[in-house]
């Protein structure tokens, strides 16, 4: 179909605000301002070493991890772009330790927490990168419902962190652009997952993939292998069949599927089907996952769940988990429905539960021969 006939991301979300005749168009507005910013870092990744590349900016954030030029810049843009816009009372980011404070008399009715370039380290290799972000509603007392009694007092006074601490199932939108050989940006509010590709031409995200659907059943799962040593026994036992293939317990052949990006990996399985495992492991008891959960895990859960699969930690649904702090980390398993659950069964089942794993035992393909 050609692009002019297409619908535009502005005319759908016109759409989707018909179904809430009280809505005064906050809400679009900051939609359409993270898509204007998603074009924004779209064209910085596209010049690659041109734009900073991979290449280090000095700093590490608050996760311990070396930030690159583009993680700089791009979460700029993003605090930049939402700072004095009216409808943001507060923001968090994978790169900031605290939230970000915003005047009290520009705050809007709804928190945004983002990941501004998730999978920056493949820049360097020219593979897709993306960028991850979720909508909640702000408590009333941190937009006007304080707003005359605090203008006398301090008007930078940071919203407080409890603000950010819900769980995902009252996300009211989420999604993530992929830049890659198209820019695309994948969203839900709500009402199915759709997909937009940016027009080079017309700049503008023109809707190409509506109610985007992952099929229950798959041949295809995503894990970091090299990792094998700390699993721990459901996600052994699901890998050891996916494995033993066509001659195995599950009598058919999988393939496996490791790009090192969330987005990237995410934008697969939805595309084609797929489960995605980063599980919770034995290297650190004290941490319990490795993707963090207000900015990857619960906007990701949300795309995936509204495209009919499933979101798990091994334990319960991504989107139930009670947050605790706002860099929490948490085990992530998703995709076709019908693998996820089977995952959730092996880890309900009982500890000393016997399950034979000839690829991971003492004489393995992963271990050093006995």
């Amino acid at each position: 179909m050609d692009s002019a006939h297409r619908t535009t991301l502005t005319r759908f979300l016109i759409e989707e605000r018909r179904h809430h005749p009280h809505a005064v168009g906050d809400f679009n507005n900051l939609l359409l301002n993270v898509a204007l910013v998603c074009k924004r870092i779209a064209r910085l990744a596209a010049h690659g070493a041109l734009a900073g590349g991979s290449e280090q900016a000095g700093a590490v954030n608050v996760q311990g991890e070396v930030q690159q030029a583009l993680d700089v810049l791009a979460n700029d843009i993003f605090l930049r772009a939402h700072e004095v816009g009216g409808q943001v009372a507060g923001m968090v980011s994978e790169e900031l330790e605290a939230p970000y404070p915003i005047a009290r008399h520009q705050r809007g009715r709804y928190l945004l927490v983002f990941d501004p370039l998730d999978g920056s380290s493949n820049v360097d290799v020219n593979l897709s990168v993306g960028s991850i972000f979720s909508v909640l509603r702000a408590p009333d007392d941190a937009c006007d419902g304080e707003l005359e009694r605090n203008l006398h007092g301090n008007p930078e006074d940071e919203l407080p962190v409890e603000a950010f601490l819900q769980p995902g199932m009252q996300q009211v939108a989420a999604g993530y652009a992929i830049y890659g050989p198209s820019t695309m940006l994948v969203l839900t509010v709500g009402t199915g997952t759709h997909g937009f590709t940016l027009c080079p031409n017309l700049g503008e995200f023109m809707l190409t993939h509506p109610h985007m659907q992952i099929a229950p059943d798959t041949q295809e799962f995503a894990i970091n292998a090299s990792n094998s040593r700390f699993w721990e026994r459901p996600i052994k036992r699901y890998v050891d069949e996916c494995l033993a293939g066509r001659s195995g317990e599950r009598e058919k052949d999988f393939n496996m599927r490791w790009i090192a990006s969330l987005v990237a990996e995410a934008h697969r399985i939805l595309m084609r089907g797929g489960v995605f495992m980063y599980p919770r492991d034995q290297r650190d008891p004290a941490r319990p996952g490795r993707l963090r959960l207000l900015y990857e895990a619960n906007p990701i859960a949300f795309v995936v769940e509204q495209a009919g699969g499933r979101a798990s930690t091994g334990l319960m649904p991504v989107l139930q988990v009670p947050p605790t702090s706002i860099h929490q980390r948490v085990p992530l398993i998703f995709g076709s429905a019908n693998e996820v659950a089977r995952l959730e069964r092996y880890h309900a089942e009982p500890a000393d539960s016997h399950h034979a794993t000839p690829l991971f035992a003492e004489r393995s393909l992963f271990r050093a021969q006995a």
